[in-house]
């Protein structure tokens, strides 16, 4: 079921990717302490926003903490894409797995699988708690999500979901059939919000792929921004193009939102004071990061940690 949060003396930790010595210093920095096998505070909590797995040297000692940290109550944790993309990975669907084997899909789990061999029972174990987590997580307090915030999208999964949690194979069947309702609120929840270009505008990426949607910072207000403003991804060539896509964005009224997902660059700092994304690209020679709340509700820089 989805956890009930109640605390207001709670640490988000973003995007880990496999970087199980970088998660021991950080929590070690927050003064948690490994007691009988477990990671814990006498006064705090963890929250983690997803993205345990994929790229890093060790993505099974990364879950063995964090799983470890929730079971015995000191952590809560949600289910990035990653997570996401690991238990479609492994579940058949009609016509085949629900991830498709592909060499892109298999390049981009190939860490995680190769650092589990010999762990077969440990690796369906932790796909098991995978499915467990919801996909994000509101409070009187604050709000978590993997990457983005979308209120249609929450009520939908609200609607068609255990609160977040997909809780049978029924749900997880949907939420990747392309087209469903379901599916489209999974996307944008775990992995982004897209907006297309205006016709016959488009950039190149970094691979040289002609793209004619951008990733956008949903936290930002549109108004007088080009679509290079609004995407996450900046030097895109794409300044000259003056945003006019119409989309609800976040609010700096609404109560206090961690996320990850976007490979920020730079040293760790907030979008807006309610605003805090924490994902400064551990696994890109980047930084670890938590941000230490303690209910405020205008939140402070100085309150981010990272390693």
């Amino acid at each position: 079921m989805t956890p009930q949060v109640t605390e207001t003396n709670i640490d988000f930790i973003g995007d880990i990717h496999g970087y199980a010595d970088k998660l021991e210093w950080l929590l070690c920095k927050l003064g948690y302490e490994n007691s009988t096998g477990v990671y814990q505070h006498p006064d705090r909590k963890v929250f983690f926003l997803g993205d345990f797995i994929d790229r890093g040297p060790d993505n099974p000692g990364v879950v063995k903490i964090a799983r470890s940290m929730v079971e015995a109550g000191h952590a809560y944790a949600i289910q990035g894409n990653h997570e996401y993309n690991a238990v479609t990975f492994n579940l058949l669907g009609d016509d085949g797995y629900l991830r498709p084997h592909s060499i892109k899909n298999i390049k981009q789990h190939a860490s995680t699988l190769l650092q589990y061999h010999h762990k077969q029972k440990e690796y369906e174990s932790d796909i098991d708690w995978y499915k467990s987590l919801p996909l994000y997580v509101e409070t009187e307090g604050f709000r978590a999500v993997h990457a983005a915030w979308d209120q249609k999208s929450i009520d939908i999964l609200n609607q068609e979901s255990n609160h977040g949690i997909l809780s049978d194979d029924d749900q997880w069947h949907e939420s990747a059939a392309k087209g469903a309702e379901l599916a489209d609120a999974v996307e944008k929840t775990c992995k982004g919000i897209e907006l297309p270009l205006p016709p016959g505008k488009s950039f190149s990426d970094k691979d040289g792929t002609v793209r004619h949607d951008i990733r956008i910072a949903w936290w930002q207000n549109p108004k007088g921004k080009s679509y290079e403003d609004m995407s996450v991804i900046k030097g895109l060539g794409i300044s000259d193009i003056p945003f006019d896509s119409a989309f609800d964005y976040y609010k700096e009224s609404e109560k206090p939102i961690f996320f990850g997902h976007y490979w920020l660059k730079g040293i760790p700092q907030l979008q807006k004071p309610n605003v805090c994304c924490l994902d400064f690209s551990v696994a890109k020679n980047g930084y670890l990061c938590a941000y230490r709340w303690d209910g405020e509700q205008t939140l402070d820089n100085s309150k981010i940690f990272y390693v």
